[in-house]
């Protein structure tokens, strides 16, 4: 009997939650996700001069349709990158039998339908913001028609495929101005660069590694630009999401506020991106990934929540 076939749990039930454990961590996304979203809603909210969040239930399922979301660009990575994982990474739970494409598809229409019933259900407008965020990432799914020329360009690949975020947080953000039937705050704009900017600091972020750790068929940025040019530009674009929320900050906060804590956030999350430009170790790059996810969380908890904690 084949070992790794053995270890398999038999219920697809059990097997998706071993994929989770792997390629979705639950436990790690929630309260990201959450957090975002919120944020995105109280975002709005502050900058239209309205007091508290949206409906417990808008926002909920703006949560749940945000995790669907990324879990749905998960399962078309899988597909994407079937070839080079069951050449290079025959580990994983797909190459591996854990569990299979086709199964992943009905999960993933399942999810779908699910989260867009909530939203018909809870507040119908929210559907139209879904529109160009589901659009796009099918465009990702297909690499968009050129696969060979996007991923011979790491730069444009990237820039590519960080849109899907300032059209998923323009969804996140009406959850407070869309569902209620209001115009957009006038920020929003900047809002909307700030999750583009945060975007590529994630991207870039997780695909960091120490010469010792790049893998053969495994893209990096550090084995696509290098090991001092890849820290280099995440340097760059956090520079850029701090100038982002400096402005977006206007109507929603004090100059004050918002100075010491950019101050102190750009600091503390460029000093392991600094650090690896010294000396590049498995844990720096890891600490970058680290950073990268915390600097999202500060920015946009500084930018929907903290206003609506401090009059």
């Amino acid at each position: 009997m084949n070992v790794a076939a053995a270890a398999v749990p038999a219920g697809l039930a059990a097997r998706m939650w071993a994929y989770q454990r792997e390629r979705f961590p639950i436990a790690a996304y929630v309260p990201l996700i959450g957090i975002s979203a919120v944020s995105a809603a109280g975002f709005s909210r502050a900058a239209r001069g309205r007091p508290g969040l949206p409906d417990a239930g808008v926002l909920l399922v703006g949560c749940a349709t945000a995790l669907a979301f990324f879990f749905l660009l998960r399962v078309a990575d899988e597909h994407k990158d079937a070839d080079a994982d069951r050449r290079f990474r025959p580990e994983l739970p797909v190459p591996r039998g854990l569990v299979s494409l086709a199964e992943l598809r009905k999960v993933g229409a399942f999810v779908a339908l699910t989260v867009l019933a909530a939203n018909a259900l809870v507040a119908p407008a929210l559907l139209w913001a879904l529109v160009p965020a589901i659009a796009w990432a099918a465009l990702m799914a297909r690499e968009f028609f050129a696969p060979d020329w996007l991923r011979a360009r790491p730069a444009a690949y990237l820039l590519s495929h960080m849109v899907v975020m300032p059209l998923l947080f323009a969804y996140l953000t009406g959850l407070d101005w869309l569902a209620s039937g209001s115009a957009p705050p006038r920020e929003l704009p900047l809002f909307l660069a700030l999750a583009f900017a945060n975007g590529i600091l994630v991207e870039v972020g997780r695909k960091i590694r120490a010469p010792a750790d790049e893998r053969e068929g495994v893209d990096t940025y550090t084995s696509a630009w290098g090991v001092r040019a890849a820290p280099a530009v995440w340097l760059i674009w956090l520079v850029t999401a701090g100038v982002l929320v400096w402005f977006a900050s206007y109507p929603v906060s004090t100059a004050l506020l918002t100075g010491i804590a950019l101050s102190i956030f750009l600091a503390a999350f460029a000093a392991p991106a600094l650090r690896f430009l010294r000396t590049p170790t498995s844990a720096g790059g890891k600490q970058v990934e680290v950073a990268s996810g915390l600097w999202t969380l500060a920015s946009y908890i500084l930018l929907g929540i903290v206003p609506l904690l401090v009059p």
